[in-house]
């Protein structure tokens, strides 16, 4: 199997754009693109072509640059086909199910609606890792712009039941003011105290905190533990009903 060589950009204020290329084939590819210049920089420095966009829903800062990438370098954009029509210069529109063949190496599609009514992750199987937008983050989730509560559970369940040691690459550097957030719900739980402390010292230190892997995600970020008492009930809810508890979980987010 062909290694992936996968590069974080970071872009705007708090964004990451990710490169990835396929070292047999050369096979490049950019996942959410917010801006031009830290992409055309990463290529210039190491002359490497780009061959697509990966899109995983419309909002500007992970589309905002496709058009100019596009115009450069004559590339294929996919995104989701839920949401086709606000993905800039798309080409193939795909569903959940859906792969693509990057350059030699399988790329799956997962639809995980929630935070946008069309937003897909790439899962790359073979390579342990998962792009996964703004559904989740790292010790959270993104707001729910045009999801429903249960809508966006269903999408965090199904990214929780992928392999514990996927790598979770997330689009966001929120780290550390989730994990503090989870800890006010989660005050008992001591893998999240011990994680937050490694946040607080990585990030005092200037490093970036993402990628993650799902198994400290699972342990840690309250929003994949929506069935778990300690987090029901905090909120004095039932945990058999994940989607309320997710709900209530993410409007204390929202407040925070």
């Amino acid at each position: 199997m062909d290694a992936l060589q996968i590069l974080r950009l970071p872009a705007l204020q708090d964004n990451y754009i990710w490169l990835l290329r396929v070292t047999g084939s050369g096979f490049t590819a950019v996942v959410d693109p917010a801006e031009v210049g830290p992409v055309e920089q990463a290529l210039d420095a190491r002359g490497w072509a780009l061959h697509a966009i990966l899109n995983t829903h419309h909002h500007g800062d992970h589309v905002g640059a496709n058009l100019a990438l596009k115009a450069r370098h004559g590339l294929t954009i996919y995104g989701p086909a839920a949401d086709r029509a606000r993905i800039p210069g798309i080409d193939v529109a795909l569903g959940d199910g859906d792969e693509v063949d990057l350059g030699g190496l399988r790329a799956r599609v997962m639809d995980v609606p929630g935070h946008t009514r069309g937003h897909i992750l790439w899962h790359l199987p073979e390579a342990g890792a998962v792009f996964v937008g703004d559904t989740l983050f790292a010790g959270g989730c993104g707001r729910m712009f045009e999801g429903t509560a249960p809508q966006f559970w269903a999408s965090l369940a199904r990214i929780r039941a992928l392999p514990p040691i996927s790598q979770i690459y997330c689009a966001h550097e929120y780290t550390l003011g989730n994990l503090r957030f989870a800890c006010s719900i989660d005050p008992h739980n001591l893998a999240l105290q011990a994680r937050l402390s490694q946040v607080e010292a990585a990030r005092q230190r200037g490093e970036p905190t993402v990628p993650s892997t799902l198994a400290i995600e699972q342990a840690t970020n309250p929003f994949l533990r929506c069935d778990q008492p300690a987090i029901a009930g905090f909120f004095g809810l039932d945990p058999a009903e994940p989607a309320a508890v997710f709900g209530a979980l993410r409007a204390a987010k929202d407040r925070a």
